[in-house]
């Protein structure tokens, strides 16, 4: 047969493809921004006295917002940087 049917013949192996597990498809890889300065939509819940606290200032509180967690997290990258030099 050069082109077999799509469907089986033996009744057998009907049944056992009936009940075969599907397999889903892996959920696509996401990439990370192109360039470092791209900013992306997200939602997050913040305590209303943070949230006043950088709208206080006016406009440009999520500039803010972005600024407080960018120090942040380059204060905790360095911290571990200067513990695993601590280390070798």
């Amino acid at each position: 047969m050069a082109n077999p049917p799509r469907r089986p013949t033996n009744p057998m192996a009907a049944a056992e493809a009936a009940f075969k597990p599907v397999k889903k498809p892996a959920p696509p890889v996401r990439e990370a921004a192109v360039a470092p300065s791209v900013r992306e939509l997200v939602s997050i819940r913040i305590d209303r006295a943070v949230l006043d606290y950088f709208q206080g200032d006016g406009p440009g509180w999520q500039d803010r917002i972005n600024d407080a967690l960018r120090t942040m997290v380059e204060k905790r990258i360095a911290a571990e940087d200067d513990r695993s030099d601590d280390i070798t």
